[in-house]
């Protein structure tokens, strides 16, 4: 006898650690500093959305095995914000019949909705959780941090980032990989152990491709206004011809994708392809929504009034 049930594969509760409270850009603190975040309203300094994706690898890794490294996605809006000692738990439904597309979610222990995803493996991901929610976003009213932005446009240079053991990774990311190793939830040897690892080189974790991908995004010259406090909404990590490997030299070009606004925020979203060395092979993409919250910027309501006058 079969059964046509849907199975639910989940993690251990994890508390996982607040890493950014020293983050800077533009200047200032960002909203993972507790007065920063209680200024906007927030109940403290939040933990950043992508610390979540390291409690899927091993739901992943368990279905797809190594290829969730080398073709895997993982495409996720957050939902409610978590602070250090709070606990958190991550599921996955068990695919059907050779699906490659499954719905993933993680929740905190009282069961609140910590974030919604898909998880895929490529090459055919289907319509991602962000593909349909982009496609359903209405266009802007008159923007005042983002008016200069435009939809298509550019990075100002391609960029040349990596990711060693023990490199500093700035002040967006005031630590290194193997700070991070001690203080990730799920830990792999195959992070920081090349002869442990499928591929003979320690690769990067999921969660710190989007620091890779941040790391130099400065030299991207968006033109967007500040100082004004901005977050993470959504993020999309779509491994194409992975892994990425630590020490390894890479090419990132960067797009706008979209440009949007919900009633406390503006944001854009940025396509950023990370390509090899050379420019000519892709090896992963990476989609994310920067939310920049509108009370941040100084005089925010005067100048979208006079803008929609």
């Amino acid at each position: 006898m079969t059964f046509d049930t849907s199975l639910t594969l989940s993690g251990p509760l994890r508390k996982p650690r607040q890493m950014l409270a020293d983050q800077e850009y533009g200047g200032h603190t960002s909203i993972h500093d507790d007065e920063m975040a209680e200024k906007l309203g927030f109940q403290a300094g939040p933990i950043e959305g992508p610390t979540h994706f390291s409690q899927f690898d091993p739901l992943l890794v368990q279905i797809w095995g190594p290829e969730w490294f080398e073709r895997g996605c993982i495409s996720s809006h957050f939902k409610n914000m978590v602070v250090e000692g709070e606990e958190v738990r991550a599921f996955v439904e068990t695919p059907k019949g050779g699906e490659t597309t499954i719905r993933a979610w993680a929740e905190k222990a009282d069961g609140t909705p910590v974030l919604e995803a898909t998880a895929s493996l490529g090459p055919d991901h289907g319509e991602t959780l962000l593909e349909a929610r982009r496609a359903k976003l209405t266009p802007p009213g008159k923007l005042v941090i983002l008016e200069d932005l435009a939809v298509g446009m550019k990075g100002a240079k391609e960029e040349n980032v990596r990711m060693d053991a023990d490199q500093h990774m700035g002040a967006l990311y005031p630590f290194s990989l193997t700070q991070k190793l001690g203080a990730i939830t799920e830990n792999s040897s195959w992070y920081a152990d090349a002869s442990a690892s499928p591929w003979g080189r320690a690769i990067i974790p999921t969660e710190m491709v989007s620091v890779l991908a941040e790391y130099s995004n400065r030299e991207a010259g968006f033109p967007t206004k500040g100082p004004a406090v901005g977050l993470f909404a959504d993020l999309e990590i779509r491994m194409l011809n992975g892994p990425l490997f630590v020490g390894e030299d890479y090419l990132l070009r960067r797009e706008v994708a979209a440009i949007a606004e919900s009633k406390r925020t503006e944001s854009y979203w940025v396509r950023t392809s990370i390509f090899d060395k050379t420019g000519e092979t892709q090896i992963a993409e990476v989609m994310l929504n920067h939310a920049i919250v509108k009370n941040s910027y100084e005089n925010y309501d005067e100048l979208r009034a006079a803008r929609e006058a």
